[in-house]
């Protein structure tokens, strides 16, 4: 007999960033028994603005758009836990036991939403928000006309110089000395657009009164104004846990997914940065709800199929609603107005 776990749901997610939530929220309200692990952190939380998201003020920072999410997870019933998840194993059959540091966890369907970490260059380096960035998408449109960095010495790194032509037309590539892993037809991409190539390492950072980049010092005494730039090192994915249950793992290190986010392991699923694809709020917020509603399918009551039909017999009055008597009540105050 198995040792009982301190909390037992329907859905567990491991995770709390924007896929991780969206996923909880849907499964909460589809009248699922939810709970969130989040260890903290997390890059939304890192975000000094959250962008490209329809209806969210620039002005709004990661920690304060998670917030909201937390607060909404709060109002629809789901459970929240701060632990970090160390192992993960199934037992009893079909369910799985999540070990945190601080409890267990019990749960019939698991949705990793464990991100990855962005591979930081050495110092000197500018402040996170305030010159050095990681995500193209998000943050090209703040350096239209303004000089800009790539720093790195893949191919990742020229191919992010050359788009970010399409934004300002000063654009040099620092490779701090390391010398260049780009294949010959980004050699030539580089060579015939105008983007400059600095080999020089880093040795300062200039920022100016209000906390922004201004220019970064280099070891051949030169000197080079920046608004700010992209450091192209790689990720680091969150996948310890995938691995551990049997999940297929691509060769990147991402967590392999089907279209609504379910791994090679039935009764898991994994969305957001953890997963191939764009690492975009928005991007993250449609996975965890397909995630979140393909798992009330896999868990609803009703309707009794045919053959559970035959073997339970027609479904009574008394057994509906099929959501759980707690977030019934929940739900019914949430919808009550005076």
């Amino acid at each position: 007999m198995s040792q009982e776990s301190d909390h037992a749901y329907e859905v567990v997610v491991v995770g709390g960033g924007p896929a991780g939530m969206t996923a909880a929220l849907y499964s909460t309200r589809l009248g699922h028994d939810t709970a969130v692990v989040n260890r903290g952190g997390g890059r939304a939380a890192m975000m000094q603005e959250v962008h490209n998201v329809l209806g969210i003020p620039e002005a709004t920072s990661g920690a304060e758009f998670l917030g909201v999410g937390q607060e909404q997870l709060d109002e629809y019933g789901c459970d929240q836990h701060r632990d970090m998840v160390t192992s993960c194993s199934r037992h009893d059959g079909d369910r799985f036991r999540l070990s945190g540091n601080s409890a267990t966890y019990d749960a019939e369907i698991v949705v990793l939403a464990t991100g990855f970490n962005d591979v930081r260059p050495d110092p000197p380096l500018p402040r996170t928000g305030r010159g050095l960035h990681y995500c193209l998408h998000c943050d090209a449109h703040m350096f239209v006309d303004e000089p800009v960095y790539v720093m790195g010495h893949s191919e990742s790194a020229a191919h992010v110089a050359a788009i970010m032509l399409n934004f300002t037309d000063d654009v040099d590539v620092l490779t701090r000395g390391h010398d260049p892993e780009w294949s010959a037809e980004s050699a030539t991409i580089l060579e015939n657009h105008p983007i400059d190539v600095v080999h020089a390492e880093v040795a300062g950072v200039q920022n100016g009164e209000d906390g922004w980049l201004k220019a970064l010092e280099f070891e051949d005494g030169t000197t080079r104004e920046y608004k700010g730039g992209f450091a192209m090192y790689g990720s680091e994915y969150n996948n310890g846990l995938a691995t551990e249950l049997g999940c297929e793992i691509n060769d990147d290190g991402t967590i392999a997914v089907g279209d609504h986010g379910q791994t090679s392991v039935d009764g898991v699923y994994a969305v957001g940065d953890c997963v191939p694809g764009h690492n975009q709020i928005p991007v993250a917020l449609g996975q965890g709800a397909k995630a979140g509603i393909d798992a009330h399918f896999q868990l609803r009551d009703f309707p009794r199929e045919p053959d559970e039909i035959d073997e339970l017999g027609p479904v009574r009055s008394e057994e509906v609603p099929g959501i759980p008597d707690e977030l019934l009540e929940q739900a019914v105050d949430f919808h009550t107005y005076d």
